[in-house]
C-alpha cells in the first residue's frame, strides 16, 4: 500500500518564468529555492514511500538533483501538473496505491495536509481522487478579496456538499458572503490547498480527457476531473497555527518569507 509524492515544476511559466529557480529566505537568513523547500515539504510526510521532482527542464533538474532530489524528466507538452505527474508515473514503471502531487509552488504546505488527505482517500472509496480544503479566517478572505480588487490571480476557493464532495473550485472567492469577520473568525469560505491525492487509474486517464470549458475559463487543472463526472473528496484539514500561501505573482515572495519569518521557519 505504497504512496509516491511527485513534485511538478516547469521553468516556462507564462505568469511567472523561472519560479521553481526562485530563492526564498528563511526565518535564519538562509535561501533555499522554491524548489527545494517545496521538496522539503514533501520530505517531511509519514508515509511517503518515495518522492520524485517531475520537470522538463535541464535547469531545474540540474538544481534539484543538487540538493538530493530524485528527479524524473517529462515531455515540454505537460498542460498542467496533472498531466506531468500522469507522465512521471508512467515513466517510472511502478504500481503504487495513490499518487500524491505537491505542486512545487507550496513550499509551506504542513506534512499533516498530505498525510490527512491520504487517509481521506483511503477512507473514502467512492473518491478518485482528493484535495485538501482550509477554512479561511477573515484575514485570509480578507487578502483573498484584496487579490481579486488588485486584478491578481490569488488563491483559489472551494465549494463542496454532503461528504465533502467537491462541487466547483474557482479563482473568484466563493461562495459569495458580504459579512465582515474578525481577523482570527472563521469564514464560509474554504481555500483549495493546491495537493492531490489519485488513484493511479483515474490519474492515468486524465491525460486523454479533453480541455473542458470551464477548466479553460478558470485555467484549474482539477475542474477537468469534474467536467467528467469524477469524483473529487474535498478533505477539511487544520492549519494548527500554521500560515499557508502559495506562490502565484513575484509580489508573493515576500508575503511568503514574512510567513515563514513570523513562524520560525527556516
Amino acid at each position: 500500500m505504497s504512496v509516491l509524492i511527485v513534485i511538478p515544476a516547469r521553468y516556462a511559466s507564462t505568469r511567472y518564468p523561472a519560479k521553481p529557480l526562485v530563492p526564498l529566505t528563511g526565518a535564519t537568513g538562509e535561501k533555499k529555492t522554491l524548489i527545494q523547500r517545496s521538496w522539503e515539504a514533501a520530505m517531511a510526510v509519514s508515509g511517503a514511500d518515495r518522492v520524485v521532482v517531475a520537470t522538463d527542464d535541464d535547469r531545474i533538474r540540474e538544481a534539484a538533483e543538487a540538493f538530493g532530489a530524485e528527479v524524473v524528466m517529462t515531455s515540454e507538452s505537460c498542460q498542467n501538473g496533472t498531466e506531468r505527474c500522469a507522465e512521471a508515473y508512467a515513466n517510472l514503471g511502478e504500481t503504487h496505491e495513490i499518487v500524491v502531487n505537491l505542486q512545487g509552488d507550496a513550499p509551506l504546505t504542513p506534512a499533516w495536509f498530505i498525510e490527512d488527505l491520504v487517509a481521506g482517500l483511503r477512507a473514502n472509496p467512492w473518491a478518485e481522487l482528493a484535495t485538501p480544503v482550509l477554512r479561511c479566517e477573515g484575514a485570509m478572505l480578507e487578502a483573498l478579496k484584496e487579490d481579486r480588487r488588485n486584478d491578481r490571480v490569488g488563491g483559489t476557493t472551494a465549494v463542496f456538499g454532503a461528504g465533502n464532495r467537491g462541487l466547483y473550485f474557482s479563482k473568484e472567492v466563493i461562495p459569495f458572503t458580504a459579512e465582515r469577520h474578525a481577523p482570527e473568525a472563521p469564514t464560509p469560505v474554504f481555500h483549495h490547498v493546491g495537493v492531490y491525492a489519485y488513484r493511479p487509474e483515474t490519474l492515468s486517464q486524465y491525460p486523454g480527457w479533453p480541455v473542458g470549458p470551464l477548466e479553460q475559463l478558470e485555467g484549474l487543472e482539477q475542474l477537468r476531473f469534474l467536467e467528467n463526472g469524477r469524483a473529487v473528496l474535498c478533505a477539511e484539514v487544520e492549519a494548527r497555527g500554521r500560515q499557508f500561501w502559495e506562490l502565484n505573482n513575484p509580489s508573493d515572495v515576500a508575503r511568503i518569507e514574512a510567513m515563514m519569518a513570523e513562524m520560525g521557519l527556516a
